[in-house]
């Protein structure tokens, strides 16, 4: 039986081509784990591995648990990166915004 949570975290990691294995071995959790979260209901994940989990599959904890499906999949993305854009050094900031305004000018 199929849960929502499951069917993120399996659709994300498919996306990235990441096997049960390599997602556990990313996120320090065993394949049964992973497995246990993508298949069984009601899931029961902990917060600091579901914090692993959506690091590593490029999402927010806040997407991955949205049971309402309010938060897209682009959004929780955006969410991420950001999160991750303001803890880089200014100079790394600066390059991403020049890169940015380039792709800007070209329209």
């Amino acid at each position: 039986m199929a849960n929502d949570l499951g069917d993120k975290i399996r659709e994300l990691r498919k996306k990235k081509n990441l096997t049960l294995d390599k997602l556990a071995d990313l996120t320090n959790s065993s394949k049964s784990y992973i497995w246990e979260l993508e298949n069984k209901n009601p899931p029961r994940p902990s917060a600091e591995k579901l914090s692993k989990i959506a690091e590593k599959l490029g999402t927010s904890i806040e997407y991955l648990l949205d049971n309402k499906n309010e938060i897209r999949a682009a959004d929780a993305t955006d969410a991420e990166f950001y999160r991750k854009y303001k803890n880089m050094p200014d100079e790394t900031r600066e390059k991403i915004r020049k890169i940015a305004n380039m792709w800007n000018d070209d329209e």
